[in-house]
């Protein structure tokens, strides 16, 4: 054995000394004169090979192997695992956790045939120098596991946390030391499957697999009984369901397994688990019922069933979780009423959020005085809030919103949650009594950085409310009046949508680290200050839509400028468009529509690489859109809308053929709704269509009509088969309708109406669907719906189209006001934000309409 003051023993403590010196945040201290002797005896026996990567950029101190002399201090160690550990043969307690050494861990570990402890773990270098390294720094090759299981028949204790065993079968630990009562294999990289012998170990008490998200297998099913305590396997793809043999782990104090691919009901036996402190399944596929035999449990303390599938109304048991503290039941499918015990239980967590549970809301006990954090929200909850919510003094996160709560919000309601930082009631049907400002409701609130009272009944002046440490304030969709007052500069977020707000913008300029700003559907007036593109490296979204403002779009966007969507639809902006728009390299939403800017269209676009929406519609922008002057531009644009303007020549298709994000988009649950579509219409656009335009095979929607158009419907428009609305009307069409069209089967809306179009009209799918309007002054057209048949129909030249400034208005003519846009502007950069292009409007068509209608209700 290894005696307590010996040098060896002490040699031990030096390295672990060493890795504690290496965290750049560890004091400047010195070793004792015996971790100094070990170090230097340690020296003298073996070479040392001293690294100095160039790559190693670590900022901890790397003192020279040349200053370990005797009697002086132990110093830091930069080297590497040599392979003179067998000549230890008495060691039994080996730690060199967290030293950052490189190289292979050598296999003459495995000749410590005495070991009883083995650490080895490597911790996160994000831990300690705030950023990931590329992968693990120790490897553990497959001599040196082979070697540890078979010759270290002694060892109670293995951490081989962080150590890269990307190349180790899991099969390799099948014969692993019967006395092992501790193993940890997190951050290793495992692969394959898991034997389940290794749950069945006769001593094992801690176990832990987590973050080897290539690690499959099952756990098993009978025959388990073994004496462990602490059971962890998250962020696996362990899977199967969990079989009632947990139950037999009486000794079993807490079961970690998160974000893995387990399913099935939660075992009822879970409740005969009478040590169970904490239980953590969540972000799995569990489904069925909470099990009612869980609220036996007297000494759990944490209970997170969050991100699954659970269903049902919560277990109504008198006494249930007498010591919980920890409640997570979000983002599941619970429903019912919320049971009595919940309101009584010692709490300091509880989540409900994004459920289906009902009723009110009832009065928390004095119990629950030390709840921290309370988030009910996405619910249907209903009345008023309890008034208890008063007395939870250390409550520090409030969330309710979402829910179908009503009422008045009391003076006293956060008079004393002097440490509540976060608050959300939005989208509820609260409101202030008449004799309260929300200053006065929110005064012992010093600590609020987060307010959202969004989609509510809140009266007020915007000037009235807590400004000062406030980094997030919602207030869209409420009534709130008054000017814009000028904003802190701690100001991160701000949405006042929706309201009734006047007066100039010149209050924005002191807000230099704003990064939402959101002021649109207001009465805002004059002009947008020039010190928007002072602050614009830090803002990422503007919306300025649906005001009154007038003059030019400021030309003070710099370098780095970091917006990504600019939304200034639906106001008075004249002059043209400026080039410093491009120092935005990030944007993905360009929306000026409903303007006055009179502009050629603006070619530096070209220079936005990451521009995805771009709405120039319903302005004075005039001439002919030539070839691109670079190629390969704009290659992620979903969105264009360009129409009710006056370009005039051949259609753009320099630029279409370069749309890629509008070919082979593959949906893939992204937070962006991916809705691609053109609109080009009421322009003065001449020529024939573009064969190209087929290749644009995942765009939903393309409108052409009202131009100059001549020549044939190309049949290449078969390739687009996600096409949902297609508009060619008002144009100098000819010849006939393809019957490739009939491959286009998620087509709901077709006009083609008011063309010089012959022929039969294809028959069957789709085209079933279409009445009479889709086809209206095409006198050389036959065949159903038309009241014309084939067999008498004379084909010949059809009498000539209405002129395109007609002002006859018998519902034809397509003004698109872009509501499906907004179906495409969920980009997940921020907060969802939507920014639709214009409403429809008078005289709109009513195919557009049921063609809404019919995606509203199919959603």
């Amino acid at each position: 054995m290894v005696g307590y003051h010996s040098p060896t023993f002490n040699l031990l403590l030096c390295f672990h000394f060493i890795s504690v010196l290496c965290s750049p945040s560890s004091p400047t201290h010195l070793c004792s004169p015996n971790q100094s002797a070990a170090l230097f005896q340690f020296k003298t026996h073996f070479s040392i090979n001293q690294t100095a990567s160039k790559d190693c950029e670590y900022s901890y101190p790397k003192a020279k192997t040349t200053s370990w002399k005797k009697g002086t201090d132990c110093c830091l160690w930069d080297g590497e695992i040599q392979n003179f550990f067998g000549r230890f043969p008495s060691l039994t307690h080996l730690n060199l956790f967290y030293s950052w050494f490189s190289r292979p861990v050598p296999h003459e570990i495995s000749y410590l045939s005495n070991l009883v402890s083995l650490h080895l773990s490597d911790r996160p270098i994000t831990d300690l120098i705030g950023f990931q390294a590329p992968g693990p720094i120790l490897k553990l090759e497959k001599s040196a596991v082979n070697g540890i299981v078979r010759n270290l028949t002694k060892v109670r204790e293995i951490y081989l946390d962080g150590i890269d065993m990307s190349s180790i079968d899991p099969n390799s630990f099948v014969n692993l030391s019967y006395s092992l009562a501790s193993l940890s294999l997190c951050r290793c990289h495992l692969r394959g499957k898991l034997p389940d012998n290794i749950f069945k170990l006769p001593n094992i008490e801690y176990l832990s697999l987590d973050e080897n998200s290539k690690l499959t297998g099952q756990f098993p099913k009978s025959n388990w009984s073994s004496p462990l305590v602490i059971l962890s396997a998250s962020m696996t793809s362990l899977s199967g369901e969990l079989p009632e043999s947990f139950g037999d782990l009486k000794s079993l104090a807490g079961l970690a397994l998160l974000s893995s691919n387990f399913s099935g009901s939660i075992p009822t036996s879970l409740g005969n688990l009478t040590q169970l402190e904490f239980l953590f399944l969540s972000y799995n596929y569990f489904s069925g019922k909470i099990p009612s035999s869980l609220t036996n449990l007297a000494k759990l303390g944490l209970l997170s069933l969050r991100w699954n599938q659970l269903e049902g109304s919560l277990p109504e048991t008198p006494n249930a979780f007498p010591n919980l503290g920890f409640l997570d039941l979000s983002n599941n499918l619970l429903s019912g009423t919320t049971p009595s015990w919940l309101y009584t239980i010692p709490l300091v967590h509880l989540d409900l959020g994004n459920n289906q549970f009902i009723g009110h809301i009832s009065e928390f006990q004095n119990r629950l005085l030390s709840l921290n954090m309370l988030v009910l929200k996405n619910n249907s909850f209903r009345g008023p809030i309890p008034s208890s919510i008063s007395k939870l003094v250390n409550l520090s996160f409030l969330d309710l919103s979402s829910n179908k709560l009503n009422g008045t919000i009391s003076s006293d309601m956060f008079s004393e949650l002097h440490s509540l930082q976060y608050l959300d009631l939005s989208s509820d049907t609260l409101s202030l009594s008449s004799n309260n400002s929300v200053t006065y409701v929110l005064q012992g609130s010093k600590n609020l950085s987060v307010l959202d009272f969004s989609n509510n009944r809140i009266r007020g002046r915007l000037s009235k409310f807590p400004w000062k440490d406030i980094e997030f304030l919602n207030l869209r969709s409420n009534f709130i009046e008054g000017d814009l007052p000028e904003l802190p500069p701690n100001i991160r977020f701000l949405s006042v949508s929706n309201n009734s707000l006047t007066g100039t913008l010149s209050g924005i300029c002191n807000a230099k680290f704003i990064e939402i700003l959101d002021l649109s559907h207001n009465d805002f007036s004059g002009v947008i200050p020039q010190c928007i593109g002072s602050f614009s490296q830090s803002l990422s979204s503007l919306n300025l839509k649906m005001n009154k403002l007038h003059g030019a779009i400021p030309s003070t966007f710099a370098k780095g400028c970091a917006l990504k969507n600019l939304n200034l639809n639906s106001n008075h902006l004249e002059g043209p468009l400026k080039p410093s728009i491009t120092n935005c390299k990030d944007l993905q939403v360009l929306d000026v529509g409903n303007n006055m800017i009179n502009d050629s269209f603006p070619h530096w676009i070209e220079a936005l690489s990451e521009l995805q929406v771009l709405v120039l519609r319903s302005n004075k922008f005039h001439g002919p859109i030539t070839a691109p002057t670079s190629p390969q531009s704009l290659l992620k644009l979903q969105i264009v809308d360009l129409s009710c303007n006056n370009f005039f020549g051949p259609l753009p298709t320099g630029y279409i053929k370069d749309f890629k994000g509008m070919i082979n988009i593959l949906d893939d649950g992204k937070d962006l709704t991916i809705f691609t579509s053109i609109d080009l219409s009421s322009n003065n656009f001449e020529g024939q269509i573009p064969r190209d335009i087929g290749e644009l095979s995942s765009l939903r929607g393309l409108n052409l009509s009202h131009n100059n158009l001549v020549g044939h419907i190309p049949s290449s428009l078969r390739n687009m088969t996600r096409l949902e609305w297609l508009d060619l009307s008002s144009n100098q069409l000819s010849g006939q309708i393809p019957t490739g069209l009939l491959d286009l089967t998620f087509l709901s809306s077709f006009n083609v109406s008011y063309n010089q179009l012959v022929g039969p009209i294809p028959k069957g799918k789709q085209f079933n669907t279409f009445e009479n309007g889709s086809y209206h002054e095409n006198e050389g057209l036959c065949g159903v719906p038309l009241s014309r048949g084939c067999n008498n129909n004379v084909l010949g030249q059809p009498p000539p189209a209405p002129w395109m400034n007609s002002q006859e208005d018998d519902g034809s003519k397509l003004e698109f006001g872009w509501k499906a846009v907004a179906i495409g502007y969920g980009f997940g950069f921020i907060f969802g934000a939507a920014i639709g292009c214009a409403r429809l409007r008078t005289g709109k068509p009513k195919w557009l309409v049921t063609l809404f209608e019919a995606r509203r209700r199919r959603r």
